[in-house]
Order: structure tokens, then sequence, then C-alpha cells
């Protein structure tokens, strides 16, 4: 296994990936640095659904090995809102300012207690003999009442962690994917690839 490709075009989850895999020997590339483009139809009921469809899809198009993730944010309050839907949320080009602020305003009123939340991430490895492994990282929180950080992507600014007194924004990078959603799932999968990187 010389090389894997992940099925994102988003350069920051590009950059958390090859953090975190780091000590593998072999080459990430996303679907653009690989020459694919696909157009993938997430029509799951759930996280890991979706990221099996990704990462099938991807690999029956190319025969390698390929991982792809589907996360999201649940606020328990908002019924699970927005779910496997986060990236979709108020439309696909809708900026994650007004998703978040929308998202603040939704919740207006609503107590501390109340505004339990968990990012959750699935991730799926199609290799090409066929095989599907997957795994799922949590991290549980709350939604602040405003956005705070320069360091996280997507929702989180309005993702407070009680721990750490902060948001996954104001985390370092270090510190969050060690504790992130995906930080979780991807540790579990480097443990699968590492086995079968071994038995090559």
């Amino acid at each position: 296994m010389k090389r894997l490709i992940f099925a994102t075009g988003n350069q920051n989850k590009m950059r958390e990936i090859r953090e975190i895999l780091a000590d593998l020997p072999v080459e990430i590339l996303s679907m653009k640095q690989a020459g694919i483009e696909a157009d993938i139809v997430e029509d799951g009921k759930t996280f890991e659904e979706n990221a099996i469809i990704k990462a099938k899809t991807i690999m029956e198009l190319t025969g390698e090995l390929v991982l792809a993730d589907d996360s999201g944010l649940e606020i328990d309050y908002l019924n699970k809102e927005p779910g496997i839907y986060s990236a979709r949320y108020m439309g696909e080009d809708t900026s994650y300012r007004v998703k978040n602020i929308n998202l603040i305003e939704r919740l207006t009123g609503v107590p501390d207690e109340k505004r339990t939340a968990r990012f959750v991430c699935a991730i799926a490895a199609a290799f090409p003999d066929g095989t599907i492994k997957t795994t799922e990282g949590v991290i549980e929180g709350r939604i602040g009442y405003e956005e705070r950080g320069e360091n996280g992507f997507g929702y989180d600014p309005i993702f407070y962690v009680p721990e750490f007194g902060c948001t996954t924004a104001e985390l370092s990078e270090e510190q969050k994917n060690a504790v992130s959603h995906r930080g979780k799932a991807l540790e579990k999968m480097r443990e699968i690839l590492k086995e079968s990187v071994n038995a090559e």
C-alpha cells in the first residue's frame, strides 16, 4: 500500500488527516490530487452509511484504497440537527458564519444544561478487495452563545468544550487532533491501516 486517497476536497480536513496519519508509510492524496472528479450522492441515513458510500464509490473508480469520512454536529435541543445535513444545512453555499449565527439564534433563551451537543465522525476504508472497515469518534460539548476562536473551521467556533473551557476553534492544532471526533476516529482507523500495511 503505497498510497491512499481520501475522498474529500476540504483542505482543512486534509491537513488534519495528514497530521494524524503522519507515521504511516503511505502517501495521502485528496481526490483533486489524485485527479478524480466524481459526483457522489450521499443518500445514507447515518454518518457511517454516507462515509461508506463515498469510500466505495471512489474505490470502485480507482481500484485503490480509499478513506472517506462523514461528520457533523448534533444538537440535542434541536432534535439532533443539523446532523448528517451539517455540510448542507441552510444550503451548500451558505457560509458557516451564517449557519453558526442561525443555530445560536435558534437556541436563544435555552440554558446551558439544555445546549448539549456533539460532533460525530464516521470514517470508512474501502479496500481494493472489497473489504470495508469503519470507525467512529465523538466529542461531547455544548453550543456557546457567540463565535469564539480562529483555529477551527465549520461549526468549531460555537462548539464549547467544558473540560477545556473554550471552543474547539480556540484549541491548538495538537489539542484538537487529540480530542476531536475526527481525531478519535482517525486514530482507530490508523490502527486498522497499520495492520494492513504490516500484512503486505
